[in-house]
């Protein structure tokens, strides 16, 4: 339906068909703050969040060009998501206590899994930092509002709102270069505990919420924060190490 009425918009561009329109992409714009204020500073609410979304789609409604390729559905998801997760980093407000956290367990926990053990657990991580269980897990909470940073940090680094459609026309050499990085990140995926598979599954394959995950797994919406947390790390750590040669 997005597709066809952005022709519809495209043939007359007035004030009706743009409205209809953006009526027919705010489902998605709401869907994504809710998502993904979770990340967002105490100062930033989900309104400030589905601004930034909405700022993303008129973008997307200038920009687009159907010559490039690309879908516009595909493009104004990609540039809506891009303008929420910029409103996010724009209040770089995480303290430098929490990313030492984060560190720390990122550095421990890399240790742990060159001495032989794969999927160190929280009460392995936790003796590994020096924490008790029940701290290790507030460490996760706190760190859970930064991994937005640490995964889009391990692909991408910079302003997202100002990447052109042409990030979807890819040569042969970025394609390969691409497909491995996604094949990396796949197996990387795999070798997660069953439990942070699972969360990280719902959450960023079939786009369920935080708390909707805690419902499906009768957990709390916390527990499921912290396991998030947990799988982050553990990919980031996965990742950065994975080959040092590829450059995206």
């Amino acid at each position: 339906m997005i597709e066809e009425l952005w022709k519809k918009y495209d043939e007359k561009r007035t004030s009706e068909t743009r409205d209809e329109l953006i009526m027919a992409c705010l489902p998605y714009i709401k869907s994504s703050a809710y998502r993904l204020v979770i990340y967002a500073s105490p100062s930033q609410d989900v309104d400030d969040l589905i601004n930034a979304g909405i700022i993303g789609l008129m973008d997307a409604l200038e920009k687009y060009d159907p010559a490039k390729g690309s879908g516009f559905k595909n493009y104004t998801k990609f540039r809506i998501r891009g303008s929420i997760m910029d409103e996010i980093r724009s209040m770089d407000w995480v303290p430098y206590s929490t990313r030492e956290k984060a560190r720390k367990i990122e550095r421990e926990m890399k240790k742990l899994e060159e001495n032989g053990n794969e999927a160190p657990d929280d009460e392995d991580l936790a003796k590994a930092v020096g924490m008790s269980l029940g701290k290790f897990r507030e460490a996760l909470l706190e760190i859970n509002r930064m991994t937005l940073t640490l995964l889009q940090d391990s692909f991408y680094d910079g302003d997202m709102s100002n990447i052109s459609e042409d990030v979807f026309i890819r040569d042969p050499e970025t394609e390969m270069v691409i497909t491995e990085m996604e094949n990396i990140l796949g197996q990387a995926i795999e070798r997660l505990p069953e439990k942070e598979r699972f969360v990280v599954t719902l959450y960023y394959y079939e786009e369920m919420t935080m708390k909707e995950i805690g419902q499906t797994l009768n957990i709390s919406e916390s527990r499921v924060c912290q396991i998030h947390s947990s799988a982050i790390i553990r990919l980031h750590t996965r990742l950065k190490y994975a080959d040092a040669s590829i450059e995206v």
